[in-house]
């Protein structure tokens, strides 16, 4: 069994957008500038535990009073790329999804509804003034849905195992593994466009077709030269390192979709039950003890 820490729950994943310093207006690109050239830039666990931190808070606070000025960076053939963390925009979006994720007598201890009605009267309001806004970052709890992985390919997934602790110091905690996808957005969209071509002759609408056409759309948002990650996040703790190693998630849905293409429904129905079986473990796990 994985060994499973309060530190790093929320068990989420996450689809990132990097995109060029170019893409960014001024002030805007001055300031991620100056930023990347921090030594002491925040990581992922970091952006968890003041969420976790304000939520836990006496009254909670479910969204930030200020918008994040952090971000993630990474350097592709020497462009620069920046995802924006934008927790409070974040924060607003994952609070019109709670209702649908929690039964109505524990939203309400977690948070009561008149804070939960002033957040998103906060919200319409802040809203109203920045229409055009969206996150660079998209986060799903106890699964990699599975048409996120249309968009990358097995070739470009990173495993690192978990390094064992002791390090420069005794006693130091051993690092996460890490399980994520790097793709070219170029590529990301071509691999949408051809997979909603192959959906759409094989089956009618459905939350695949859907999600697939969503996250498309996302896409399109941003700079034709921007980076897309796929990353186990929280992930990687709920599951074992054999689990880890073995999980091929886009190679089984782009065979599924390649046996589509082909007309070959047994193929596919066996691609498809592999990834269902996997991600139904995982799903099931946020109701064990």
């Amino acid at each position: 069994m994985p060994k499973v820490s309060a530190v790093t729950v929320p068990y989420a994943s996450y689809l990132r957008v990097y995109e060029p310093l170019a893409a960014f207006p001024e002030p805007e690109r001055g300031h991620w500038s100056r930023y990347a050239r921090r030594a002491d830039r925040p990581s992922y666990q970091d952006e968890l535990r003041r969420s976790l931190a304000d939520l836990v808070s006496t009254p909670p606070v479910p969204v930030p009073v200020h918008e994040s000025g952090d971000a993630f960076v990474v350097e592709v053939d020497g462009v620069l790329c920046v995802c924006p963390w934008r927790t409070r925009l974040r924060g607003w979006q994952a609070m019109g999804e709670l209702a649908e994720q929690l039964p109505a007598p524990v939203l309400d201890a977690v948070l009561p509804p008149v804070l939960r009605r002033q957040t998103a009267a906060d919200y319409e309001q802040w809203l109203a003034r920045n229409p055009d806004a969206r996150p660079w970052i998209r986060t799903s709890t106890w699964q990699v849905p599975l048409h996120w992985f249309v968009l990358v390919s097995d070739e470009e997934r990173d495993y690192e195992p978990s390094a064992g602790g002791g390090g420069a110091a005794e006693g130091s905690p051993a690092s996460p593994p890490v399980l994520r996808y790097r793709t070219p957005m170029v590529q990301a969209r071509r691999r949408v466009a051809r997979g909603l071509r192959t959906l759409r002759d094989a089956m009618d609408e459905g939350p695949l077709i859907e999600g697939l056409v969503d996250v498309g759309r996302w896409l399109e948002e941003f700079h034709p030269r921007s980076l897309v990650e796929i990353d186990y996040g929280g992930l990687v703790h709920a599951l074992s390192a054999e689990d880890l190693d073995g999980d091929h998630s886009a190679a089984d849905v782009a065979e599924g979709i390649e046996a589509l293409r082909e007309g070959d429904g047994e193929a596919a129905g066996e691609a498809y039950g592999r990834l269902v079986e996997r991600w139904r473990a995982v799903r099931d796990l946020q109701f064990a003890n």
